[in-house]
């Protein structure tokens, strides 16, 4: 019987299938060093990008939150100035309080009478004054009451003095001042139809 020996066979044959096993290996590694490369690259492309769009955002915050503190300091100057405005209208509306009120106590005060002092306090006016009879001082409350710019005159005290040789009275008054409502609406004129 032949014996034939299939050993160098074998084992050139293993070699090869080693050889394979190694070079399909390397090509898996490879293939997978490509995949891990391409993954890596494109993942830290997109985390680039997303600071990118972070920095973005962040600086525009940046510029809304001056922006803001840029509106805030505008409405607390319009509030400032809109305060003024009003001041500025209430004493424009006010201005001839005065001139009312003195121009009035002129023309209501009765003969025998003369006053010491005014003292005005918002729209509550203080008279002190002296005269000959209580029935005057009546008299002066009623002609106040008349009055458009004055109302709601009220006696707070009146008294017997001492004057020199003679004896006279001496009252104190309060009278308030009536101011034009500014709240009513305009009411806007009625126009008559063109001819046409």
């Amino acid at each position: 019987m032949i014996r034939v020996n299939l050993l160098p066979h074998r084992e050139m044959r293993r070699k090869q299938q080693q050889q394979h096993y190694f070079i399909m290996l390397g090509g898996v590694v490879a293939i997978g060093v490509a995949i891990w490369f391409l993954a890596h690259t494109y993942l830290a492309n997109r985390l680039d990008g997303q600071n990118a769009r972070n920095a973005y955002l962040q600086s525009e915050i940046a510029k809304l939150d001056k922006q803001i503190e840029e509106i805030k300091r505008l409405q607390e100057q319009i509030a400032s100035l809109l305060a003024r405005k009003q001041v500025v209208e209430t004493l424009q509306g006010n201005r001839a309080e005065v001139v009312h009120l003195l121009d009035q106590l002129v023309r209501q005060l009765p003969d025998g009478m003369y006053l010491k002092s005014i003292k005005q306090v918002g729209s509550r006016v203080t008279i002190n004054g002296y005269t000959q009879s209580q029935a005057r001082v009546s008299t002066l409350m009623r002609s106040l009451e008349s009055s458009q710019y004055l109302a709601n005159p009220a006696l707070i005290e009146i008294k017997a003095v001492s004057q020199g040789a003679s004896r006279i009275n001496e009252f104190i008054l309060n009278v308030s001042i009536a101011r034009a409502k500014t709240d009513e609406p305009r009411k806007n004129p009625v126009r008559a139809p063109a001819k046409g």
